[in-house]
């Protein structure tokens, strides 16, 4: 399991390449007319989109190289992805906004990929391999009219990599490092990743074949003795022609296979058990364009298959197809709409077969005012095989202002969600309860973003969430710990800031923080910090070496002790974390990481392990 395959050959290609040309100087500043998309599906300039859109470049994506998605996201504001300092296999729980899972919606190459089968249908990150990917946006807030049922507190949207130059090219990434807690710090090596990218392009044709593989060990997922190993591989093949100038389409398939380790969870304690998720995905997206506008046809089929081997073994199957036809028009180059239809079917086979789906005709339409004022506006009728129709609307106008070189911007929105309970909350073995209803969401927002010239951009916004229906997993035995999913009976209110800075005050150096806090007139929900701090120091100290230290400050935290079934108080914690990575020539580069830097004992779930100080060393090279 141990692959050691390609590092007899570093010193081989590094000799090779050092007297290579040497790369470019990288983008050093903020980029005014830098684009996002996810907000509005159209390439819009971010000083017109009406919301503060996060972007994860593939320059970011590099300077983590080694680090999982997860991990990357978990940097952002907003945003608390717990489970990601624990052992690789810990199952990851999104909490955005007061949120969770169910209401995080996660997008790859334009398609909502989610598991029926799981206890909140979400989509698993730990398949995901960050050295396939070209980059990440992230949507905060209700976008279920452009995206459906569960964007209700964010929407992850994936770009994985394609074929981009002509000719052949071959991109190998490699690492290895040590994966250890707190209280063993004998740094052997214990993580193992490789990554090999092969792109093609001839004309119109285009093609990339991308395989990956991750082994993790040394790390216990109880606190204990016994180490719990993780095995994950992944390969994606993407095809695209492009028959005219109009007529393009791209079919791509996706393979992706884990095997963890874990321990018992009732008692916590040390156990042999194993968790299998198997999961192929097959999709084509075509498009066709015309003067002022485009067709698009994006469609998916997901075949998932998960097995839990321990004292009570289960496995589930399921399925989803998932088809989004749309069309987009601009209207006197400054009005752009988009009408759509979106459906979705979803197959899960507990004791017997279960299934629903949802077709869903959208429209939104995006207004870019001469004057400032921009608006952005949506509405969708979700129609739901076992709840009916709901109609969801958002508003978001914005207006700003130039200032020199740079602009300052306000922003509003307005807009409802609609969540349908799950397969596994309705049907599945644990807590099942046909009879729930569905949740209804409503997010209000206000804030502004302030960009100066190249080097300066602050943003901030303030957000009120309400949840009717919310649903919960709750104990309705306290002699049997008996539970099941009900809707809970008061609304959920939440509230909250959050406050975003970059700067590049020197030549090479750059600063990033963000600020989260999180409020709740009810209490948060378990886990959730009131308060998150992130901050990124990163300095060029020429045009091949990046040297970046980050830091993370997370409050205090309620989790439940499940050998008591009390609720107890987790400290806060902070976490320091060091990047060096260094380009020896345009095709080779290196980097060294250590992450917890001071060795920071912490615990983020109760009776389970954390990483203490681990370092990691990989390279990247290019053919």
């Amino acid at each position: 399991m141990k692959n050691y395959f390609l590092w007899p050959t570093v010193t081989v290609l590094l000799c090779a390449n050092v007297t290579a040309q040497e790369q470019q100087d990288s983008v050093k500043t903020l980029e005014l007319d830098e684009v996002v998309v996810s907000d509005s599906r159209f390439q819009l300039k971010r000083e017109n989109s009406g919301k503060t859109v996060i972007k994860i470049t593939q320059k970011e994506l590099q300077q983590n190289q080694g680090r999982s998605v997860a991990e990357i996201i978990n940097t952002k504001s907003g945003i608390e992805i717990n489970g990601s300092r624990s052992y690789a296999g810990q199952n990851l729980s999104t909490y955005v906004r007061g949120g969770n899972n169910r209401q995080v919606l996660v997008i790859i190459d334009g398609i909502q990929v989610s598991d029926p089968s799981g206890t909140n249908g979400e989509y698993d990150l730990r398949l995901l391999n960050t050295s396939q990917i070209e980059s990440i946006e992230i949507l905060k807030g209700a976008a279920s009219t452009l995206y459906g049922n569960s964007a209700a507190t964010a929407v992850i949207s994936i770009t994985t990599k394609q074929a981009k130059k002509e000719g052949l090219g071959l991109e190998v990434l490699s690492s290895l490092g040590t994966n250890q807690d707190q209280s063993d710090q004998n740094y052997n090596i214990s993580d193992f990743s490789n990554t090999l990218n092969l792109t093609a392009k001839k004309g119109k044709l285009s093609f990339l074949a991308s395989g990956g593989h991750q082994f993790t060990d040394g790390l216990s997922a109880a606190i204990g003795t016994e180490p719990d190993a993780l095995s994950r591989i992944d390969g994606n093949v993407k095809v695209g022609y492009q028959f005219t100038k109009r007529i393009q389409l791209t079919a791509s398939a996706f393979y992706n296979k884990l095997n963890s380790d874990y321990d018992n969870g009732f008692p916590i304690e040390d156990a042999d058990f194993q968790f299998v998720s198997e999961q192929s995905r097959f999709g084509l997206a075509g498009t066709y364009g015309y003067k002022k506008g485009s067709f698009h046809v994006n469609t998916a089929f997901n075949q998932i298959d998960r097995s839990f081997f321990a004292d009570f073994p289960s496995a589930y199957n399921s399925q989803s197809y998932v088809l989004d036809v749309f069309n987009k028009y601009t209207f006197l180059e400054n009005v752009h709409t988009i009408v759509g239809l979106n459906y979705i079917d979803n197959q899960t086979l507990f004791t017997e077969e279960k299934n629903a789906n949802s077709w869903d005709p959208y429209a939104n339409f995006v207004y870019i005012g001469e004057s400032g004022i921009n608006v952005n506006a949506g509405v969708r009728l979700n129609n739901h095989s076992n709840y009916g129709s709901h109609f969801i609307y958002n508003i978001n106008p914005s207006y700003r202002i130039k200032t020199g070189s740079g602009y300052l911007k306000f922003l509003g929105s307005y807009a409802t969600s609609y969540i349908a309970p799950n397969l596994s909350q309705l049907f599945g073995p644990y807590g099942a309860n046909p009879d729930l209803d569905p949740e209804d969401d409503r997010t209000l927002e206000g804030g502004l973003e302030y960009r100066m010239s190249e080097k300066f951009s602050f943003n901030a916004v303030y957000f009120n969430r309400t949840e009717n229906e919310r649903i919960e997993y709750v104990t309705i035995d306290p002699v049997t710990f008996e539970s099941q999913y009900r809707n809970a009976g008061n609304t959920a209110h939440f509230d909250g800031v959050e406050v975003g800075l970059t700067s590049a005050p020197l030549t090479g150096l750059t600063f990033n923080a963000n600020y989260t806090y999180t409020n709740s007139k009810e209490g948060l929900a378990l886990r959730v910090p009131k308060n998150k701090v992130n901050a990124n120091l990163g300095y060029d100290l020429n045009t091949k070496t990046y040297v970046g230290l980050s830091y993370q400050y997370v409050s205090d935290r309620t989790d439940t002790d499940f050998a008591t079934y009390t609720n107890v108080n987790l400290d806060s914690f902070s976490l320091v974390n060091l990047q060096v990575k260094h380009q020896f020539s345009d095709r080779f580069g290196a980097f060294l990481s250590m992450d917890n830097l001071f060795n920071e004992q912490y615990t983020e779930l109760v009776d389970y392990t954390t990483r203490g100080r681990s370092v990691r060393l990989g390279f990247k090279l290019s053919l």
